[in-house]
């Protein structure tokens, strides 16, 4: 097993932290992003040589190419780059603010497009490496009151799917996680909630409130083991595009994405009617 070297963003909690913990205990080197370095101060001392600690708010965008730049020119090379900070917003849309708005786009979406944008010349320089965009199933179903951070969600990954086709040639992967609903402070801890009303008491758009109570049953996704998975994954090649981990989150996707073709082949008949006249 060859030993990497990984930037991972947002890496004091869930997913980035359980990947950080695993890719250390097997002697790879990690950079890891945190707002707060203090929340990684236990793997600071157990691991002085093998991690590196960066504060960094993926919302400021200077910060994060003065994080990638010093990365790469104080390690040399870096093997992966993990796209991990985010975080999910509930509520109805005219429920959530304006100012949650913004720092949403500016957190999952914004951030995660600067981050990528920022760590591809290095890469090109390098002559390869990969990319790994945590997602969620979320960016392929939506759920009312998760407005968005769907919005959030869909848009990463269309422009992952399209810089996958753009950064191929240069030996450059670019894999896109789709988790379901797993054990961690993303669900139970740090999610954010709008400022209800009683308008949506009784609607869809605040049944998030069973699933982010834990009384009503856990999460079925294991993290370690869906760390694990996305570890196994840079083994693989060409790059997966997409990987999603969870069985419910499986065929909640598979039975969507069968009804949204379905829909789309009932409009043949529409979507011809609209081109101009053969030879014309």
């Amino acid at each position: 097993m060859s030993r990497r070297t990984w930037l991972i963003t947002g890496v004091s909690s869930g997913f980035g932290r359980e990947l950080t913990g695993q890719l250390l205990a097997r002697g790879d080197h990690v950079v890891g992003t945190v707002r707060d370095v203090g929340k990684v101060a236990d793997l600071i001392k157990r691991y002085p040589k093998a991690f590196r600690a960066e504060k960094l708010d993926v919302t400021d965008t200077a910060a994060i190419r003065a994080v990638v730049d010093r990365a790469f020119s104080d390690l040399g090379r870096i093997d992966v780059i993990v796209s991990n900070a985010g975080y999910g917003l509930f509520g109805a849309a005219e429920e959530l603010s304006d100012e949650q708005i913004d720092r949403i786009v500016a957190t999952n979406l914004v951030g995660s497009v600067q981050l990528i944008r920022a760590v591809l010349p290095h890469l090109r320089a390098q002559g390869g490496g990969r990319i790994i965009q945590i997602s969620t199933y979320g960016g392929q179903v939506a759920f009312a009151g998760n407005s968005m951070y769907h919005a959030t969600k869909w848009g990463i990954e269309g422009f992952a799917e399209s810089v996958a086709q753009e950064v191929a040639p240069f030996g450059i992967g670019m894999t896109i996680v789709e988790p379901g609903g797993a054990r961690t402070e993303f669900r139970y801890g740090s999610a954010q909630v709008a400022k209800l009303t009683p308008t949506y008491d009784n609607n869809p758009a605040h049944a998030f409130l069973r699933m982010l109570d834990p009384k009503n049953g856990l999460a079925p996704g294991d993290p370690a083991r869906m760390a694990a998975r996305i570890i196994d994954s840079i083994d693989v090649g060409p790059a997966p595009l997409r990987m999603v981990l969870g069985s419910q989150a499986l065929e909640s996707t598979l039975s969507t994405l069968r009804k949204r073709i379905e829909g789309f082949e009932a409009q043949r008949e529409l979507a011809a009617s609209t081109d101009f006249p053969a030879g014309e």
